[in-house]
C-alpha cells in the first residue's frame, strides 16, 4: 500500500483526508439527527446548541494544536504563515472546546437540562471516519505511532514500520460505543442521570489519548507530556468529580451533569 491512498472518483484523486474528514462531518450529523432524543430540545435551542458546539470546536482543536510545539507557532505567527497555523488540529482540543461552546450556548439560551447523551453516538461514528481517513493519510498529519518491532507495525512509506494507532483508536472507540450501548440496556435510562453517558464517554475517550500519546511522534515538552495530555489530565480533573457524583451512592446530592 503507498500513502497517501487517494480515493479515485472518475478522473478526481481526492485526499484521503478531505475526503472521510467531510463523511465524518456528514455522516455524523446525520446519526445525530437520527438518534437524538425528539421532543427534548425546541428547534431553535438545538441550533444553538450545535452553533456553540461547532465554533467552540473549531477554536478548541486550533488552540491546542498550537501548544504542540509553542516556539514553532510563534515562529509561524512572527513570519506571518497563517497556513501552517491553519493547517493541524486536535480531537481533543475539538471535545474540549466543543463542551465549553455547548455550556456557553445552553446559558446564553437559558436551557439547563443536559444535552450531552445525544452527542455521543454521532461523536463515535464521526472520529471513526475520520481515523480512517488519518490512517489512509500515512505519515502527512502525524496521527500515526512510533516505530515499532510488533507484528502488527504499519510501513506508512518510509521503510519503518509504526504503530497504526489510528487503527487502535478505531477499536477503542467502538469498544467504548459498544460498552456504553450494553451499559443503557442493563442500567436503563431512568437509572443513569442525564449526561452520564457523555460523561463516561469523554473521561474514557481522555484516558486512552492521555495513555496513547506516549507513543505518538509529537513534542513532549511539558515534563515528559504533550499539549494533548496535559488538555487530557485537565479534563479528566473535571470530569472526576461529575462522574464520582452519581457512581459513589454517598454523593448522590452533588449530582451534576452535563
Amino acid at each position: 500500500m503507498s500513502f497517501p491512498v487517494y480515493i479515485a472518483i472518475g478522473s478526481w484523486q481526492l485526499h484521503p483526508h478531505i475526503v472521510f474528514e467531510s463523511l465524518s462531518y456528514f455522516i455524523g450529523f446525520r446519526v445525530y439527527l437520527w438518534s437524538r432524543t425528539k421532543g427534548g430540545i425546541p428547534p431553535l435551542v438545538g441550533l444553538q446548541i450545535i452553533a456553540g458546539a461547532m465554533v467552540g470546536a473549531a477554536a478548541g482543536s486550533k488552540l491546542l494544536f498550537w501548544l504542540e510545539d509553542p516556539l514553532l507557532t510563534a515562529s509561524h505567527v512572527a513570519a506571518g504563515d497563517w497556513t501552517a497555523l491553519l493547517a493541524g488540529k486536535t480531537i481533543v482540543g475539538g471535545l474540549l472546546g466543543g463542551l465549553i461552546g455547548v455550556e456557553l450556548a445552553k446559558k446564553l439560551a437559558g436551557w439547563k437540562s443536559s444535552t450531552g447523551d445525544d452527542f455521543v453516538l454521532p461523536l463515535i461514528v464521526g472520529m471513526c471516519i475520520g481515523r480512517i481517513g488519518c490512517f489512509l493519510t500515512g505519515l502527512e498529519d502525524g496521527t500515526h505511532g512510533t516505530p515499532t518491532s510488533w507484528p502488527i507495525g504499519v510501513d506508512f512509506g518510509d521503510g519503518v514500520p509504526r504503530h497504526p494507532a489510528q487503527l487502535y483508536e478505531i477499536a477503542f472507540l467502538i469498544g467504548l460505543g459498544t460498552a456504553l450501548h450494553v451499559l443503557r440496556i442493563r442500567r436503563g435510562d431512568a437509572s443513569l442521570p442525564p449526561g452520564a453517558v457523555f460523561q463516561l464517554f469523554m473521561a474514557a475517550y481522555l484516558l486512552f489519548r492521555f495513555a496513547i500519546d506516549f507513543i505518538k511522534p509529537t513534542p513532549h515538552f511539558y515534563l515528559g507530556l504533550n499539549n494533548i495530555q496535559l488538555a487530557c489530565a485537565a479534563g479528566l480533573m473535571y470530569y472526576a468529580p461529575l462522574l464520582s457524583g452519581w457512581i459513589d451512592p454517598k454523593k448522590r446530592g452533588i449530582r451534576h451533569a452535563r
